[in-house]
């Protein structure tokens, strides 16, 4: 049985080993089919990244597309039950690394695309598409240079579907609506080393900490509202010592991480901690990655598009959600416009056996055409 256009460009770009930053050509692919629908073109490479941008229209508004085409490695080959990079069907299932997260969702946009301009050749507004292969990576030189190249010139994007996996049990029982903020905090506490049989000699470091990094994990920083938690601070990792049970340690070594909601900001949580730090009297330094502030999308036509494209495809509603952790949605927010996330059941992405359901596929690429005719048509 041939396959259907959206499984057959699904299983030619899980062909290709995109492992980050590396983008195999992929993007050459979908270049090809856009430009063959009309759509202008501009490569955008940064550093050791591939990126596209593609643009059909010049009127508002400008509902875009966003994805990466790069994966994650595959790891241990023998642990996989088909070769990672071969597409394989299996059950219903469409197998290979990037199968979910998220070549079936850039194979999904591609088509919805061909087949909405098929029955609307003159629609209305622009369509765009927005392509890194630095999304499974450091984020530096993908999605986030695009967009500071785009409002730059002030080419901004009023409404974005952003293909990463959303969903839970099938496709579209989830919209991401909007994501928590995350920032990271690498604190070094000073300290004196010493002999632990002398300690009126050093000055431990970690016992000096612990008060305040106590009242730091135990603060409430909100109460959350109506799509996020309260705001969650975590520490995942710690180092002190030298591996000697008679040395006290010179230095404490404390990673954190907050995931904040649009109830906080950057600039509250560290003047928080600073403050929270000098209180305790610490000899210390911090170093703060900021890795991307929440957005919120709980009104507008892109969310009543999508969520009735859904219901039209499902006969069922989505659920709103903003958990999980980042995407590259934050860097598109920027622009002030109204960004979701709608893609595949998520239960694989990452893992060993990364699969979808091939009728998930279908599915996602009608709900992408009808969120376009209920936005352009």
């Amino acid at each position: 049985m041939t396959d259907s256009p959206t499984l057959a460009l699904a299983k030619d770009l899980i062909s290709r080993q995109s492992v980050t930053p590396e983008d195999a050509g992929c993007q050459d692919v979908m270049i090809e089919r856009l430009k063959a629908l009309g759509f202008e073109i501009e490569v955008m490479v940064f550093e050791d990244t591939t990126n596209f941008w593609a643009r059909r229209g010049k009127e508002a508004p400008l509902f875009a597309f966003a994805g990466h085409t790069d994966v994650v490695p595959a790891g241990k080959l023998e642990q996989w039950d088909t070769p990672p990079f071969e597409p394989t069907i299996k059950d219903g299932f469409l197998h290979g690394r990037g199968a979910a997260d998220m070549k079936g969702s850039l194979a999904s946009m591609v088509v919805a695309v061909e087949q909405f301009i098929a029955e609307n050749p003159d629609h209305k507004g622009s369509i765009g598409f927005l392509i890194t292969s630095d999304e499974e990576g450091p984020f530096i030189n993908g999605t986030v240079r695009v967009v500071e190249t785009l409002m730059a010139r002030g080419e901004n994007i009023d409404m974005c579907i952003v293909g990463e996996p959303s969903s839970t049990e099938v496709v579209g029982d989830v919209v991401k609506n909007g994501r928590r903020g995350s920032i990271t905090g690498d604190l070094t506490v000073k300290g004196v080393q010493g002999h632990v049989a002398y300690p009126h000699l050093a000055k431990n470091p970690v016992h000096q900490s612990l008060l305040a990094i106590h009242e730091l994990a135990t603060t409430e920083w909100d109460q959350g509202n109506d799509y996020f938690p309260p705001t969650s601070f975590q520490i995942p990792n710690v180092h002190a010592g030298t591996g000697a049970s008679n040395v006290i340690p010179g230095e404490f070594n404390v990673q954190f991480n907050l995931r904040f909601s649009t109830e906080l900001n950057n600039e509250a949580i560290v003047q928080h901690v600073t403050e929270t730090l000098d209180k305790h009297d610490l000899d210390y330094d911090l170093k703060w990655t900021f890795n991307g502030d929440p957005f919120l999308t709980d009104t507008g036509d892109l969310l009543d598009a999508v969520v009735d494209a859904v219901d039209a495809v499902n006969q069922t509603k989505p659920a709103l959600l903003t958990t999980g952790g980042t995407s590259d949605g934050r860097f598109i927010a920027r622009m002030g416009g109204q960004v979701v996330e709608l893609g595949p059941v998520n239960a694989t992405i990452h893992k060993v056996n990364e699969c979808v359901k091939v009728d998930d596929l279908e599915k996602l690429t009608q709900m992408y055409q009808r969120t376009l005719e209920n936005l352009l048509a």
